[in-house]
């Protein structure tokens, strides 16, 4: 009688990392433990990435509630919340594949490819 694999897991859908590779692609992990090193990596870059966003958000209002402030710190403002604004939509991604599983996406590039095709062209002048 065959004696069933205690290390055998249902396979896991993969993680969408909150770095891309090298040549910017998504990043993803494929795991079965999810306090792992990496899952714990990620999990605080997703945190500190979040933090930032909110703290660039509140250093940007300041700048484009004032009328007088300059071109440049209005167009560096909002550069920085381009940046944070794919970072958290990387994590809303991540985090919800995980909770809706890998049979519930489309195409598998999710809103994260979507705002980057469409908020990409519009920061150069």
């Amino acid at each position: 009688m065959e004696q069933p694999n205690s290390h055998a897991h249902a396979p896991t859908s993969p993680r969408l990392l909150p770095w891309p590779t090298p040549e910017g692609k998504p990043c993803y992990l494929v795991t079965d433990n999810n306090g792992g090193y990496l899952s714990r990596l990620a999990d605080d870059l997703e945190t500190a990435q979040l933090a930032t966003g909110t703290d660039v958000l509140g250093r940007a209002r300041k700048v484009l509630d004032d009328p007088m402030s300059p071109y440049t710190e209005v167009r560096y403002a909002g550069i920085r919340l381009a940046e944070c604004l794919t970072d958290a939509l990387r994590v809303a991604d991540s985090r919800g594949m995980r909770i809706a599983g890998a049979g519930d996406e489309e195409d598998g590039e999710g809103t994260l490819g979507q705002a980057t095709r469409t908020a990409g062209s519009g920061l150069r002048p």
